[in-house]
Protein backbone atom coordinates (compact mmCIF):
# COMPACT_ATOMS: atom_id res chain seq x y z
CA UNK A 1 0.00 0.00 0.00
CA UNK A 2 1.38 3.62 -0.72
CA UNK A 3 1.94 6.14 1.45
CA UNK A 4 2.87 9.82 0.68
CA UNK A 5 4.33 12.40 2.90
CA UNK A 6 3.94 16.17 2.62
CA UNK A 7 4.52 19.31 4.42
CA UNK A 8 1.93 21.75 5.08
CA UNK A 9 1.68 24.97 8.04
CA UNK A 10 1.03 22.71 10.66
CA UNK A 11 4.12 20.26 9.76
CA UNK A 12 4.22 17.14 7.95
CA UNK A 13 1.44 15.34 7.46
CA UNK A 14 0.68 11.90 5.12
CA UNK A 15 -1.43 9.96 3.81
CA UNK A 16 -1.98 6.35 2.68
CA UNK A 17 -4.28 4.95 0.04
CA UNK A 18 -5.49 1.58 -1.62
CA UNK A 19 -7.36 0.76 -4.89
CA UNK A 20 -10.65 1.93 -3.63
CA UNK A 21 -9.63 5.33 -1.26
CA UNK A 22 -7.52 7.16 1.37
CA UNK A 23 -6.61 4.63 4.10
CA UNK A 24 -4.83 6.84 6.47
CA UNK A 25 -4.17 10.88 6.81
CA UNK A 26 -1.50 11.30 9.81
CA UNK A 27 -1.62 14.58 11.24
CA UNK A 28 2.18 15.78 12.11
CA UNK A 29 4.16 14.30 14.82
CA UNK A 30 7.10 16.45 15.79
CA UNK A 31 9.13 15.54 13.37
CA UNK A 32 9.02 14.11 9.77
CA UNK A 33 10.57 11.29 10.82
CA UNK A 34 8.60 10.34 13.30
CA UNK A 35 5.23 10.88 10.70
CA UNK A 36 6.74 8.82 8.74
CA UNK A 37 7.43 5.27 11.19
CA UNK A 38 3.92 6.18 12.42
CA UNK A 39 1.90 5.69 8.47
CA UNK A 40 4.61 3.20 7.49
CA UNK A 41 4.01 -0.41 8.38
CA UNK A 42 4.54 -4.06 6.58
CA UNK A 43 3.80 -3.80 2.64
CA UNK A 44 3.70 -0.02 2.77
CA UNK A 45 5.95 1.93 0.41
CA UNK A 46 6.76 5.49 -0.13
CA UNK A 47 4.64 6.30 -3.24
CA UNK A 48 7.14 7.68 -5.75
CA UNK A 49 5.44 10.53 -8.41
CA UNK A 50 2.21 7.79 -9.43
CA UNK A 51 -0.70 8.75 -7.52
CA UNK A 52 -3.86 8.49 -8.00
CA UNK A 53 -6.62 11.04 -9.02
CA UNK A 54 -8.31 11.11 -5.54
CA UNK A 55 -4.82 11.38 -3.55
CA UNK A 56 -3.77 13.83 -5.37
CA UNK A 57 -6.99 16.21 -5.09
CA UNK A 58 -6.57 14.93 -0.90
CA UNK A 59 -3.62 16.40 -0.84
CA UNK A 60 -3.69 19.56 -2.64
CA UNK A 61 -7.23 20.29 -0.11
CA UNK A 62 -5.59 19.45 2.99
CA UNK A 63 -2.43 21.51 2.38
CA UNK A 64 -5.07 24.37 1.27
CA UNK A 65 -7.30 23.78 4.50
CA UNK A 66 -3.98 23.77 6.97
CA UNK A 67 -3.15 26.89 5.26
CA UNK A 68 -6.56 28.29 6.67
CA UNK A 69 -8.46 28.04 3.52
CA UNK A 70 -11.75 26.96 2.85
CA UNK A 71 -11.51 23.52 1.64
CA UNK A 72 -14.33 20.87 0.83
CA UNK A 73 -13.46 17.14 1.09
CA UNK A 74 -16.46 15.51 0.30
CA UNK A 75 -15.60 14.70 -2.89
CA UNK A 76 -12.19 12.13 -1.58
CA UNK A 77 -12.76 9.02 -1.65
CA UNK A 78 -12.16 6.87 1.41
CA UNK A 79 -11.67 2.72 1.81
CA UNK A 80 -14.47 2.35 4.47
CA UNK A 81 -13.61 -1.70 4.07
CA UNK A 82 -11.13 -0.88 6.84
CA UNK A 83 -13.57 0.25 9.73
CA UNK A 84 -16.41 -1.40 11.65
CA UNK A 85 -19.97 -1.16 10.13
CA UNK A 86 -20.95 1.72 13.24
CA UNK A 87 -18.12 3.49 12.95
CA UNK A 88 -18.35 3.92 8.94
CA UNK A 89 -21.94 5.03 9.51
CA UNK A 90 -20.64 7.62 12.38
CA UNK A 91 -17.82 8.69 9.80
CA UNK A 92 -20.47 9.08 6.64
CA UNK A 93 -22.62 11.28 9.38
CA UNK A 94 -19.61 13.21 10.61
CA UNK A 95 -18.69 14.01 6.71
CA UNK A 96 -22.00 16.12 6.60
CA UNK A 97 -21.41 18.41 10.00
CA UNK A 98 -20.42 21.78 7.76
CA UNK A 99 -17.14 23.51 8.42
CA UNK A 100 -16.93 26.10 11.46
CA UNK A 101 -19.87 24.07 13.42
CA UNK A 102 -19.74 21.62 15.94
CA UNK A 103 -21.49 18.55 17.04
CA UNK A 104 -21.41 16.68 20.47
CA UNK A 105 -20.85 12.47 20.75
CA UNK A 106 -24.04 12.16 21.88
CA UNK A 107 -26.02 14.44 18.91
CA UNK A 108 -23.86 12.05 16.66
CA UNK A 109 -25.36 9.07 18.07
CA UNK A 110 -28.22 10.23 17.84
CA UNK A 111 -27.80 10.75 14.27
CA UNK A 112 -26.95 7.45 13.28
CA UNK A 113 -30.16 6.19 14.90
CA UNK A 114 -27.89 4.93 17.86
CA UNK A 115 -29.19 7.33 20.91
CA UNK A 116 -26.79 6.75 24.10
CA UNK A 117 -24.29 5.78 22.04
CA UNK A 118 -22.07 8.46 22.72
CA UNK A 119 -19.38 6.73 24.42
CA UNK A 120 -19.09 4.63 21.27
CA UNK A 121 -19.07 7.53 19.11
CA UNK A 122 -16.02 8.66 21.33
CA UNK A 123 -14.42 5.75 20.71
CA UNK A 124 -14.89 5.91 16.85
CA UNK A 125 -13.44 9.73 16.85
CA UNK A 126 -10.57 7.67 19.00
CA UNK A 127 -10.14 5.48 15.65
CA UNK A 128 -10.61 7.54 13.21
CA UNK A 129 -8.57 7.19 10.14
CA UNK A 130 -9.17 10.16 8.44
CA UNK A 131 -8.67 13.00 10.62
CA UNK A 132 -9.85 16.67 9.32
CA UNK A 133 -11.58 14.57 6.06
CA UNK A 134 -13.49 13.15 8.73
CA UNK A 135 -13.81 16.25 10.75
CA UNK A 136 -13.53 14.62 14.23
CA UNK A 137 -12.64 17.91 15.57
CA UNK A 138 -15.75 18.99 15.19
CA UNK A 139 -17.12 17.06 17.95
CA UNK A 140 -17.33 18.35 21.63
CA UNK A 141 -17.91 16.69 24.96
CA UNK A 142 -21.85 17.82 26.15
CA UNK A 143 -22.04 21.21 27.82
CA UNK A 144 -19.46 22.85 24.46
CA UNK A 145 -16.48 21.06 26.68
CA UNK A 146 -13.74 20.22 24.26
CA UNK A 147 -13.42 16.65 25.01
CA UNK A 148 -10.65 14.70 23.67
CA UNK A 149 -8.35 14.55 20.40
CA UNK A 150 -5.67 11.28 20.05
CA UNK A 151 -4.14 13.14 17.16
CA UNK A 152 -0.49 14.51 18.03
CA UNK A 153 -0.81 17.62 19.94
CA UNK A 154 -4.00 16.35 21.26
CA UNK A 155 -6.54 18.39 22.32
CA UNK A 156 -4.13 21.98 21.53
CA UNK A 157 -4.14 20.61 17.76
CA UNK A 158 -7.80 19.94 17.99
CA UNK A 159 -8.63 23.71 19.20
CA UNK A 160 -6.09 24.54 16.46
CA UNK A 161 -8.44 22.90 14.22
CA UNK A 162 -11.31 24.05 15.08
CA UNK A 163 -9.62 28.09 14.89
CA UNK A 164 -9.00 27.64 11.29
CA UNK A 165 -13.13 27.30 10.98
CA UNK A 166 -13.90 30.56 13.49
CA UNK A 167 -14.78 28.10 16.29
CA UNK A 168 -13.49 29.09 19.82
CA UNK A 169 -13.48 26.82 22.81
CA UNK A 170 -14.23 28.37 26.22
CA UNK A 171 -15.94 31.96 26.73
CA UNK A 172 -17.40 31.73 23.44
CA UNK A 173 -20.57 29.65 22.32
CA UNK A 174 -19.67 27.23 19.23
CA UNK A 175 -21.63 27.36 16.37
CA UNK A 176 -23.71 24.41 16.68
CA UNK A 177 -25.01 21.88 13.89
CA UNK A 178 -27.89 20.41 15.97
Amino acid sequence: MPYHLFDTAFGTCAIAWSEVGLTRVLLPESTRSKTEARVRSPGMEPSGSGKPEFAEEALTLLGAYLDGSDASFESIRLDETIVTGFNASVYRALRNVPRGTTVTYGDLAEQVGQPGAAQAVGVAMGRNPWPVIVPCHRVLASGGKVGGFSAPGGVSTKERLLALEGVRIGSQIQPSLF
